[in-house]
């Protein structure tokens, strides 16, 4: 039996119909796995019956919502590809992605319907669905109200090794987005790990505050809970008083939680982090970037130690690990490698270096991706062999803990978000007044990171920070926007003339 062939919700409608599945904290909707199983089978109908079929994609446009996983449970029923959009993306970047991905059907939040008007408007080929992720008289609720139920043994699917179940874009170092193909097997190894590592079974309760949109939350914890038939908590997105209230309320009982070095500086400066009672917490998980030492040393010593981890979408989330045992010894460094990865550090040839040297974080598994959507030559890029490059920096010292030290690539990160320079150069080049322009990531308290333009002028013009973000409008997310910016005479080139940036972030920190 395939992994894809294996329908969670069915056993758990079986063996634990009455155990909760979700809790939707916004509109305290909550379900029982019996309540979500009836609710998948519904939409999986309604799916059928308007046209989706094995290998469609079917895309979702959303706040976060309990809605997100009951599309996204139908649409794995029907052998379909759950297509993850971002919803802090402007209308023309989403445009890109459905032309790319070509989904038969997009689910969209209400909130977004001025962002989704001219999308509606220019792919009338596109079935789409309006819902207000909140129970509300919508057109999704009226599909699941009315629509007869389908079972999973009702289906008659084909299915083979490695099958794809989601597709997630992430923007590449040219600026053009990529598809990143998860599968269900990648799905199963990377949330069986989190079982191993971070003890996420039948008694987890996860709680998640980030866009499930993101790799980062959806398997911190939500789907790894699922799997195991625990309860997925989630709120529609992040607010610091509101996540301390559910933390620390003993009705909900919270044990694993996930957040950003962002989301646990907000959190430890709220008045009331002091006085919330984090007893019931046994994972406290900190991602998608470095966590700075004083606050590690913070929740250590005033709440519950934050466990490192270290993984990206192409790992399908997981890929090693900071033990709690470890932290007092290994505190900087991400763990080693969870259960079904392996990490090697490698040179530019893919070779393997010595213990304790820097070179290129590559790792393999069952939870690494077998590549991108329709894109052999990024895909072949990717790898060496069968080992993932991540494109990040880093070391292995003689115990196998992976210590992360710079980005190979130009990313960086802003608030849990990856932002890549060549996309925001090539929108800023088209300014007049600007001859030449390289963006870099830059310290900030608050994000992690931020953008900084800095520019060469041309001779005679002007040009204010107000003017770049005005000509961003419309045109890039506003998390990609830069919040800062530097005017040089000359930007630093290597002999091939490409721009030092290295050069550029020691320059402005100095």
């Amino acid at each position: 039996m395939y992994t894809s062939n294996y329908d969670w919700l069915d056993y758990y409608k079986r063996t634990t119909p009455d155990e909760t599945a979700l809790i939707d904290i916004a509109n305290e909707r909550k379900f029982s796995y019996s309540e979500m199983e009836t609710r998948v089978g519904k939409l999986a109908h309604y799916l059928v019956e308007n046209g989706v079929t094995p290998g469609d994609r079917v895309g979702c446009l959303a706040l976060n919502t309990t809605d997100i996983f009951e599309i996204m449970f139908a649409v794995w029923r029907v052998g379909a590809i759950y297509l993850a959009l971002n919803f802090r993306l402007t209308t023309k970047e989403l445009s890109g992605i459905l032309d790319h991905a070509e989904p038969v059907m997009v689910f969209v939040d209400q909130t977004f319907d001025e962002t989704v008007m001219p999308l509606r408007e220019k792919n009338t080929d596109i079935f789409w669905v309006r819902f207000d992720g909140a129970g509300g008289d919508t057109q999704y609720e009226q599909a699941i109200k009315k629509s007869p139920h389908l079972s999973s043994t009702q289906i008659a699917l084909e299915h083979v090794p490695n099958q794809q179940a989601l597709l997630m874009y992430s923007s590449g170092t040219t600026g053009t987005p990529k598809g990143i193909i998860i599968s269900h097997d990648n799905i199963f190894y990377a949330s069986t790990a989190s079982s191993f590592s971070l003890k996420v079974n039948r008694h987890c309760v996860s709680y998640a505050v980030m866009p499930i949109f993101h790799i980062g939350a959806l398997m911190g914890f939500c789907l790894p809970s699922l799997l195991v038939g625990g309860t997925t908590i989630l709120n529609r997105n992040f607010e610091p008083g509101a996540t301390l209230s559910t933390i620390g309320n003993k009705e909900y009982g919270i044990t694993h939680f996930l957040g950003l070095p962002a989301i646990f500086n907000t959190l430890q400066q709220h008045p009331d982090c002091t006085s919330t009672d984090f007893s019931n917490l046994k994972v406290l998980v900190g991602g998608a970037e470095s966590m700075p030492l004083p606050l590690l040393n913070w929740w250590k010593d005033n709440a519950i130690p934050i466990q490192e981890v270290y993984g990206l979408t192409e790992s399908t989330g997981v890929g090693c690990v900071m033990m709690k045992s470890d932290i007092a010894t290994k505190i900087g460094s991400a763990g080693q490698a969870s259960i079904f990865s392996e990490f090697r550090i490698m040179d530019e040839k893919g070779q393997e270096v010595p213990r304790g040297e820097l070179g290129e974080i590559c790792i393999k598994g069952g939870n690494i991706t077998s590549g991108y959507w329709r894109n052999p030559e990024a895909t072949k890029a990717a790898f060496f062999g069968d080992w993932f490059r991540t494109g990040d920096i880093g070391r292995m010292d003689e115990q196998s803990y992976v210590y992360i030290v710079d980005r190979l690539k130009d990313m960086y990160i802003s608030g849990g978000e990856n932002i890549y320079p060549a996309e925001i150069e090539s929108a800023l080049c088209d300014i007049p007044q600007i001859l030449e322009v390289a963006v870099i990531g830059y310290p900030d308290e608050k994000w992690g990171e931020v953008g900084c333009a800095v520019v060469v002028l041309k001779r005679g013009c002007t040009l204010s920070l107000e003017d770049i973000t005005a000509h961003c409008e419309g045109q890039l997310a506003k998390f990609k926007h830069p919040k800062h910016m530097v005017e040089v005479d000359t930007l630093p080139r290597n002999a091939t003339g490409k721009v030092l940036k290295f050069e550029l972030r020691q320059a402005l920190s100095d």
